[in-house]
């Protein structure tokens, strides 16, 4: 099947977008997705929710709520990272590999969200402890 890229090309296609064009949104998507997930991780402590990821697992009831937040921060960047990376592709492949372009959208917006945003709720809460440790006789 000539058509479909091979496991050896996959990979050396996504290491080739390090050095090729449109580098810049290798820092621009996780930059925005981490100040994204700092907000949201801020407004958790505020709220006295759980870490983010760990609910998405732990309260089944509230999954799909989880989800549909999560996915109105992020959306717009995972977005984003697919169209950059559709024409990074157009520009150095002259073709669309949609399992590529999901791949290196979850890496650049998904993963930095989900990460940053339990560490800033863990540590904005831990401030909020600490705080209010200080202030009580």
């Amino acid at each position: 099947m000539q058509g479909l890229l091979t496991h050896r090309s996959f990979w050396e296609d996504l290491i080739g977008r390090v050095g090729g064009p449109i580098t810049f949104r290798l820092i621009l998507q996780p930059s925005i997705a981490v100040i994204l997930a700092i907000r949201d991780g801020l407004k958790d402590a505020k709220a006295g929710r759980p870490l983010y990821f760990w609910s998405l697992f732990t309260r089944s009831t509230e999954r799909r709520q989880l989800l549909k937040d999560g996915w109105k921060s992020v959306g717009l960047v995972f977005v984003f990272a697919i169209v950059i990376d559709g024409v990074y592709q157009f520009i150095v492949c002259r073709w669309f590999y949609p399992g590529e372009a999901l791949t290196v959208a979850i890496v650049l917006a998904i993963v930095p969200y989900l990460q940053i945003r339990g560490l800033a709720n863990s540590i904005a809460r831990d401030g909020i402890q600490s705080k209010g440790r200080e202030s009580s006789p």
